[in-house]
């Protein structure tokens, strides 16, 4: 008896397309409560460095996105997020690893994010790839009022490193 295999699918993470915004202004809405525009995923996309723009699909289907920014040697996450339907699948996961190798490879050595006090998941997952909590910014989000935490994590110094030590040094990500 012969049996098809069922291939997997592959998650396929890369610069994020003018294409992709409506789907990933969607994942926006359905994720935040102060969602930003389409027009802001717009301007991200035409606007390249120092904006690091990524989308992450299935197959055809963009299941998540994340936007970061390097300036000097600080990168800032601003935003990751992951379709309802994709989430705790390990793609916020790959997102993350994904957007600290860009900001890496652009010369950052320290990274920072906000997040709401009440998302568990999110600091978990922040935590468990070597973020620390270094301070609150009180009433920072809106709808609802909520403190932000800010977290940081130290990456690898990259400017004086060859190639191939850089790219050694993206597997402890």
């Amino acid at each position: 008896m012969s049996r098809k295999l069922k291939k997997a699918p592959l998650l396929v993470i890369a610069r994020a397309t003018a294409e992709q915004i409506e789907a990933i202004a969607a994942i926006e809405r359905a994720c935040f409560s102060d969602p930003w525009s389409a027009e802001s995923f717009t301007s991200l996309c035409e606007q390249g460095a120092p904006w690091i723009f990524l989308s992450a699909r299935m197959d055809r289907e963009i299941c998540g996105y994340a936007v970061a920014s390097a300036v000097c040697d600080e990168g800032e996450i601003a935003n990751i997020a992951v379709a309802p339907a994709w989430q705790r699948q390990g793609v916020g996961t790959m997102l993350l690893i994904a957007t600290l190798r860009e900001l890496m490879l652009q010369g950052a050595e320290s990274v920072y994010l906000e997040v709401r006090a009440s998302n568990t998941a999110a600091r978990r997952l922040y935590e468990r790839r070597g973020f620390e909590a270094t301070g609150l910014r009180r009433d920072y989000y809106t709808l609802p009022r909520e403190d932000a935490i800010v977290m940081r994590r130290m990456l690898p110094p990259q400017r004086h490193m060859k190639k191939t030590e850089r790219k050694e040094n993206k597997d402890t990500i």
